[in-house]
């Protein structure tokens, strides 16, 4: 017989990520971010009230 085992062997863990210190640059980009995703979200609540801005249209049905 050979020295070999049968069955899934187990994946190797990751190593530990060190945390970053977040640096001016990186505190700004992400309120950015967080201004544009809050800009995008009223906006959509402002079109939803008109109707789809985004929707796609008219839906067909299978009949013809």
């Amino acid at each position: 017989m050979s020295g070999r085992q049968g069955g899934k062997l187990k994946p190797l863990k990751a190593p530990k990520k060190d945390k970053k210190e977040e640096d001016e640059e990186d505190k700004a980009f992400k309120e950015k971010k967080k201004a544009e995703a809050a800009a995008l979200k009223a906006a959509q609540a402002q079109a939803s009230k008109g109707g789809p801005v985004f929707g796609a249209g008219l839906k067909k049905s299978g009949k013809k």
